[in-house]
C-alpha cells in the first residue's frame, strides 16, 4: 500500500517542499529502503523509527518497505524527516485511516523522533512554518518543543504533540490536540543590558561617533592603547541600538533557526546579535561554510554587530574574504553541488592597537617597538578593507581626573531615543527599500545626499587635499547624512561634511 506525506528541507535559509512516499509490500522479502539522495542522519531513521513505532504500542510492518523522498535529485539531511517516515509507515500498513481526524493531505509534518516515541526539538522549524503558509497547507505537526517557534508564522494551525503516539491517537480520533497558541510578539520590550555608555568615563568624541555608527549602521574602527576602552565602547553599543522590526526579527530568527542557536522555548529573536569570534577563527567560522553548507559568523551576526577585537591578529586571508560581504551586505558560498547566498548585513565594529606593543603615541608610556615592527604591524590591515571603513576613532587613553569622577555620563537610553528617531527619519525616506543610510547604493546618494554649495566646496577640498577614494567620498556621503538626519536637517550641511571628515582614517589624511 502507498502513502504520502508532506513535509520540508531546508536548503540555506529556506525551505523546499519534500514528499515522503511510503510503500509497504507484501511480497519480497522484509527489509527497509530510502532512497531520494539521503545522508547519514536520514538514513539512521530506520532505526529510530522502527524502535519508536514498537514503543507507541503500534506494530512495525514486517514487510518490503520502500520510503522516497522526492524531489529525488536534492540532497536530504538531518533528522527532520524522522516523523513523517513513521506517520508514512503507519499509514500504509493501515494503522491509521485513510480518512483521518486531521486531513494529512493539507498538512505539514516535520520531528525528529527519539528510541521511545517522544518528539525532540528539531532545528530550522520556523522556515517550515514560512513553507506550510507559503503551500496554503492549514496545519502542520511539529514537535511540542518547537511550537512557540512555528507559532510565529500567521494564517496555519500549530499542534505539537510530545510522542508519536499522541500524534496516532489524534489521528484515529481517540484524543483531540489542541493547537498552539500564537506567540506573543513584544519588540519594543526593555533590554537590560550589561553593558551601558553611563559606565565609560571620558571618550566624549567615541560616544559621539558610536551614536552616529548606530543611527546609520556605519562601519566603525577603534584604535587606542591598551585599558583606554575600546572593547567597553564595543559592547556598549549594543544598547544605543533601535528595536527591531519584525521582519529583521524574523530575518535574523530564521538563520539561529537553521544554525541550532535558538534557546529551548524561545520563539523569536528579539534583541540585535552580538558575535565576537576570537582572532583564530577559521575562513569557514567566519564566513560559512564546510561540508554542509551553514551560516558563518557574518551571518549570524545579521542585522546586529560583528565585532572583531584584536583586528590584525586575524588571518590575513579572513580578513581579506570580508570585502565583498561588507559592499554587497551578503555571502554567496559555492561548492561543486551548488551555491548559497547567506544575508550579512552586519555592523563591524573592530578594535586594535597602534602597534605590537600598544603603546605607540601614548604620553605616558612609550613605545618600544621598532620602526620596521610597526610598519608590518600596519601591513596587516589591507587598504581596500580600511577603505570600506566609514569612522575611524582614536581612543586615548583615559585621564585620571575623569576616571576619578563621581558623577554619572549619559546613559544608553537618552543615546538610543536619539537614534531611533534618526532611524524613524531613514525608513520614512528609504519607504522599506533599504532601512539605513549605510544600504545606500550610489544612486540612492545621488537622490537623497542633497549637499548645500558650501558643503560641496568642502567635499571637494577634501577629495583632492585628502586622497579620498571614491569609495571613501561615498562614505563620507553617506555619515554626514546620517549627521544631518541627528541634527533633523533635511539638507547636508558644511558642519555636517565638516565632523564626517574628521572620522576618515587619519592615515588616509
Amino acid at each position: 500500500m502507498l502513502a504520502k506525506i508532506f513535509s520540508g528541507a531546508n536548503i540555506g535559509l529556506d525551505s523546499i517542499p519534500i514528499t515522503v512516499e511510503v510503500d509497504v509490500s507484501a511480497t519480497g522479502l522484509p527489509s527497509f529502503i530510502i532512497v531520494g539522495l539521503a545522508d547519514r542522519a536520514v538514513e539512521e531513521s530506520k532505526e529510530r523509527v522502527r524502535s519508536a513505532i514498537k514503543n507507541c504500542g503500534a506494530e512495525f510492518p514486517d514487510h518490503k518497505i520502500t520510503i522516497n523522498l522526492a524531489p529525488a535529485n536534492l540532497p536530504k539531511e538531518g533528522p527532520i524527516f524522522d516523523l513523517p517516515i513513521a506517520l508514512g509507515l503507519l499509514l500504509a500498513s493501515g494503522q491509521i485511516p485513510q480518512k483521518q481526524y486531521l486531513d494529512l493531505n493539507d498538512t505539514l509534518v516535520v520531528g525528529e523522533l527519539a528510541l521511545d516515541g517522544q518528539l525532540r526539538r528539531t532545528n530550522g522549524i520556523l522556515p517550515q512554518a514560512l513553507l506550510t503558509k507559503k503551500l496554503n497547507f492549514k496545519n502542520m505537526i511539529v514537535p511540542k518543543d518547537n511550537g512557540g517557534e512555528a507559532s510565529i508564522v500567521d494564517d496555519i494551525k500549530i499542534f505539537a504533540p510530545a510522542t508519536l503516539q499522541e500524534v496516532m491517537e489524534v489521528l484515529i480520533g481517540q484524543k483531540e490536540l489542541k493547537k498552539v497558541k500564537k506567540t506573543t510578539i513584544n519588540l519594543e520590550e526593555e533590554i537590560d543590558y550589561e553593558y551601558d555608555f553611563a559606565q565609560i568615563k571620558g571618550q566624549e568624541q567615541a560616544k559621539r561617533a558610536l551614536e552616529i555608527a548606530a543611527a546609520g549602521g556605519h562601519n566603525v574602527l577603534l584604535k587606542g592603547p591598551p585599558g583606554a576602552g575600546k572593547t567597553l565602547l564595543a559592547r556598549s553599543f549594543s544598547s544605543i541600538l533601535p528595536p527591531f522590526s519584525l521582519q529583521e526579527a524574523l530575518e535574523v530568527t530564521k538563520i539561529y533557526s537553521i544554525a541550532g542557536l535558538l534557546q529551548n522555548g524561545q520563539a523569536l529573536i528579539t534583541q540585535r546579535p552580538f558575535r565576537s569570534p576570537h582572532h583564530s577563527a577559521s575562513h569557514i567560522g567566519l564566513l560559512g561554510g564546510g561540508n554542509s553548507i551553514r551560516p558563518g559568523e557574518i551571518s549570524l551576526s545579521h542585522r546586529g554587530i560583528l565585532f572583531l577585537d584584536e583586528l590584525p591578529e586575524f588571518p590575513r586571508q579572513v580578513l581579506e574574504a570580508l570585502r565583498q560581504p561588507l559592499e554587497d551586505h551578503k555571502i554567496t558560498i559555492s561548492r561543486a553541488s551548488g551555491s548559497l547566498t547567506f544575508p550579512a548585513q552586519f555592523t563591524l565594529l573592530a578594535a586594535q592597537n597602534p602597534c605590537p606593543c600598544g603603546f605607540l603615541g601614548d604620553r605616558r608610556r612609550n613605545c618600544s617597538c621598532m620602526p620596521g615592527q610597526i610598519a608590518k604591524y600596519k601591513r596587516r590591515i589591507s587598504g581596500p578593507l580600511l577603505d570600506r571603513i566609514d569612522i575611524y576613532l582614536e581612543v586615548p587613553a583615559v585621564e585620571v581626573d575623569k576616571l576619578a569622577q563621581t558623577t554619572a555620563a549619559e546613559n544608553s537610553k537618552n543615546i538610543r531615543d536619539r537614534v531611533i528617531k534618526a532611524r524613524k527619519i531613514q525608513i520614512g525616506r528609504f519607504k522599506g527599500k533599504i532601512l539605513s543610510n549605510s544600504e545606500m547604493t550610489n544612486q540612492d546618494i545621488k537622490q537623497f545626499c542633497a549637499v548645500t554649495a558650501d558643503g560641496l566646496e568642502l567635499l571637494k577640498m577634501a577629495i583632492s587635499s585628502l586622497n579620498l577614494s571614491a569609495r571613501g567620498y561615498h562614505r563620507v556621503l553617506k555619515v554626514s547624512r546620517t549627521i544631518a538626519d541627528l541634527a533633523h536637517s533635511e539638507n547636508i550641511l558644511t558642519e555636517h561634511i565638516a565632523e564626517a571628515l574628521q572620522y576618515r582614517s587619519r592615515e588616509e589624511l
